[in-house]
């Protein structure tokens, strides 16, 4: 990789940030409800299967009462 100096540097960084798209607010609201969604939905999910699991380890072993 060749060296540059560090003005042609800082103009290479300037030019590439400038192509960004950054999100609107909405976007990222709305990306930031998403999350949190899926979030709760994979807590309750996991949850579940570890009720679901426990209980079955508890049968076999019989454990249950």
């Amino acid at each position: 990789m060749a060296k540059v100096n560090p003005g042609e540097f800082v103009r290479q960084v300037r030019q590439e940030v400038s192509k960004v798209t950054w999100p609107s607010r909405k976007e990222t609201m709305v990306t930031s409800v998403m999350v949190f969604i899926m979030v709760i939905l994979t807590g309750i999910f996991f949850l579940a299967v570890d009720q679901v699991l426990s209980f079955a380890i508890r049968q076999i072993l019989g454990l249950g009462g």
